[in-house]
């Protein structure tokens, strides 16, 4: 695997505005690709998460993270 391969668009990420949009865009580029990497398609998991979010206990937050979002859909699959 080329290690350049994940700094071929650092130049793009150069100017994002302020210093919260450099976060936010962090903070959304970990979450798609923790979802790419336990294969769960990153559009659906962001449009139910971000439908559920305003409604859900802010102490059970990490519900919500992609990990245990994959475990909980699996689980209320039908077999």
């Amino acid at each position: 695997m080329r290690l350049s391969k994940h700094f071929d668009k650092r130049k793009n990420w150069l100017f994002v505005g302020s210093e919260n949009g450099g976060q936010a865009a962090a903070i959304f580029m970990s979450l798609i690709q923790t979802c790419r990497h336990l294969n769960i398609n990153p559009q659906e998991y962001l449009e139910d998460v971000l439908r559920r979010i305003m409604g859900h206990p802010a102490k059970r937050i990490e519900d919500l993270l992609p990990d245990r979002w994959l475990a909980a859909r699996q689980e209320s699959a039908p077999i």
